[in-house]
């Protein structure tokens, strides 16, 4: 196998939380290399021992607060391809860290701006998180049952989905840019804007006639009996998808569901009916005893595992999707590729500040200063 397809990248990781980690992380799944700037040794949100976002990279501790510690930055993204930061706006250029400063010293540098907001607009300095950016986008009212309150679909569609994982994709477009042109640039990701994204498809929906912005009436959001969760005997939940004619009349085969009403599939007035009676049906054996019975069947029925579950799953574990790495349990870097690898997870263990400054040229005379 081919080396990661990142390898040969250097990213500079201004340290933060959520979505600025997780786009790190990804970078470094698939080869850069990231360096994580904490700044200085300090309690936080978490233990980069135990937490997979801050997998597979060195950090480095320095004390924003000192010149010693901004020039050392500075000369570090001067060497870099590209850099994250998840600051409010103003926060990086206070600090002497922006991207016009960056980029003097670095023309080739992509500088990833993480942020809820975006960079400007009217809400650009005030605070936030995933639940209030998904709540701006339109993304929140689709999640929910009908007649209830909006849900929150815990923190990926703001935090992950439409922040992280859309950064990582604007700092590799931007990449490849710069390797073309030798111009760097600003990547502005937005999670509003993210969260806004992911729902194309819905707005598409909407243009045609087809999505009601009543929650949980509709083909994707447990509006349709055929796409949603049933309890079983055990408390324990199954989930149906069958909306393709093969796959539903493989339901019907497998429930014996003949009356005349499961016809009827697409008539949301025959709705609660069939919802009726698929609770019932699936109320009157376990979980384990359903999946069986769908085994083969081609009716889109799956169990809904819980974290232990998923990982001991047989086609999980032949996908080796949950491995263990410094003994956490975690997911494996996606996707995979034909030809090259990606980095198999390492969570951190003792600092090594010193040591990693000194792989950056820095002298030790220059490391002491930093007091490391």
């Amino acid at each position: 196998m081919a080396p990661p397809p990142l390898a040969g990248l250097r990213i500079v990781e201004m340290a933060g939380i959520g979505p600025g980690p997780f786009c790190g992380m990804m970078l470094a799944d698939h080869g850069a290399e990231v360096i994580r700037i904490d700044r200085g040794v300090q309690p936080g949100f978490s233990d980069p021992a135990r937490d997979p976002l801050l997998r597979s990279r060195r950090s480095i501790a320095l004390d924003l607060k000192t010149p010693q510690g901004i020039a050392a930055v500075r000369r570090i993204a001067a060497t870099a391809d590209g850099l994250i930061e998840g600051f409010r706006p103003g926060v990086m250029e206070r600090l002497g860290l922006g991207p016009d400063r960056l980029l003097a010293d670095n023309p080739r540098l992509v500088y990833g701006r993480m942020t809820g907001w975006g960079q400007d607009g009217p809400l650009a300095q005030e605070p936030g998180h995933d639940i209030n950016y998904i709540a701006l986008s339109g993304a929140l009212h689709a999640f929910g049952r009908a007649g209830d309150r909006p849900m929150p679909p815990i923190n990926m569609v703001g935090d992950f989905g439409g922040g992280g994982m859309l950064l990582a994709f604007g700092m590799l477009a931007a990449l490849l840019h710069a390797q073309r042109s030798g111009e760097g640039q600003v990547v502005d990701a937005a999670m509003t804007e993210g969260s806004a994204l992911l729902m194309g498809m819905i707005w598409g929906f909407r243009a045609m006639g087809q999505w009601s912005d009543a929650r949980g009436t509709n083909l994707l959001d447990g509006g349709a009996p055929f796409y949603d969760t049933y309890a079983c005997a055990d408390g324990k939940w199954i989930a149906v998808g069958a909306i393709e004619p093969a796959f539903y009349a493989a339901l019907r085969r497998v429930l014996a569901l003949d009356d005349p009403l499961w016809t009827r599939q697409f008539d949301p007035a025959a709705w609660p009916a069939m919802r009726e009676a698929l609770a019932a049906r699936f109320l009157t054996r376990s979980r384990d005893a359903w999946v069986a019975a769908f085994a083969g069947s081609e009716a889109c029925v799956t169990p809904v595992l819980d974290a232990a579950e998923a990982a001991a799953h047989p086609h999980n574990r032949h996908r080796a999707m949950l491995p263990s790495a410094g003994g956490v349990t975690q997911p494996a870097p996606a996707p995979r590729y034909s030809a090259s690898t990606t980095v198999p997870p390492a969570m951190a263990t003792a600092r090594d500040d010193a040591a990693a400054l000194a792989d950056l040229g820095f002298s030790a005379a220059e490391i002491a200063d930093l007091g490391l």
